[in-house]
């Protein structure tokens, strides 16, 4: 499995990202292969070939040392349970020290704690080195001219002028068809840590949300349902943004936005620009 586990962090740090890292060959990790091969102009196999294995080998170590400290600790908050709970918190922070780790190394959470077989995860402390998967996307060299999001494959990439690969990454879309829009849409607006209006008509669903009867305004936080990030278009309701639950983006479907981990949107925050043509391809 070190071949997958080095291929992965080979491509997360090109900012082709293989969804949450976990060292195993999935629909996410074939297509930021796939995405790869097509940004050399290599045979788009899909697959760690030979050729494609050879430039996914590191140099450098895939694992780096990340020690826990009091800030860390310091924004752990519990989740409130209900929306009326969550809209009364100071923000929507992280809950545990496990799934604040997991997220700055772009990984799931069972990969982290396989990598730090000794450590107590309800009782970690300020000091605790962890071993982490060692990604970190590079600071963009310039803007996007624009983005392409494929609904029937769920993923979306940025392109620079030359029509040259950016970033790539998987993406959740909505359940309904009807609710899928097809075309060109643009960014109209770019919202880092934005807070979000909780709609009950948006939950039609949710017996909660239509008891409650009114809408709420929640805070910001890696667990807000827009996550750290709000892109949003100019079709009334839709955006791509970020999720409290990344290992869940492109398994799970949405009310019509287009939903990344946090670490994606946070990046593509990077690269977007008001007014920037977003094609929406079947």
């Amino acid at each position: 499995m070190r071949n997958v586990f080095e291929a992965q962090v080979a491509l997360a740090r090109r900012a082709i990202s293989p969804g949450s890292i976990d060292s195993a060959i999935g629909s996410q990790t074939r297509a930021a292969i796939a995405a790869f091969q097509r940004a050399l102009q290599l045979s788009e196999s899909a697959s760690l070939d030979t050729n494609t294995r050879s430039l996914l080998t590191l140099g450098a170590p895939l694992l780096t040392n990340y020690t826990v400290t009091t800030n860390d600790l310091a924004r752990l908050q519990p989740m409130g349970k209900t929306w009326l709970e969550k809209s009364q918190q100071s923000a929507l922070e992280y809950e545990t020290i496990l799934e604040l780790v997991a997220e700055k190394a772009h990984s799931y959470p069972l990969l982290i704690q396989k990598l730090n077989p000794g450590v107590t995860w309800t009782n970690v402390v300020a000091g605790t080195v962890l071993n982490l998967p060692d990604v970190r996307y590079s600071e963009p060299e310039a803007r996007a001219a624009f983005v392409v999001i494929h609904l029937s494959q769920k993923f979306l990439e940025a392109f620079g002028a030359a029509t040259n690969l950016l970033f790539h990454c998987p993406c959740s879309i909505a359940a309904k068809v009807e609710k899928r829009p097809v075309g060109e849409l643009h960014v109209s607006v770019v919202a880092p840590h934005p807070n979000y209006t909780f709609d009950p008509a948006v939950f039609p669903e949710s017996p909660e949300a239509q008891a409650l009867g009114r809408k709420l305004i929640l805070p910001p936080g890696p667990n807000n349902p827009v996550g750290v990030a709000w892109i949003g278009l100019d079709k009334p309701g839709y955006g791509m943004h970020g999720t409290p639950v990344p290992e869940q983006v492109g398994r799970t479907e949405s009310h019509g936005c287009f939903r990344l981990a946090n670490w994606d949107a946070e990046f593509l925050l990077k690269l977007v620009w008001i007014g920037m043509p977003v094609q929406v391809v079947p």
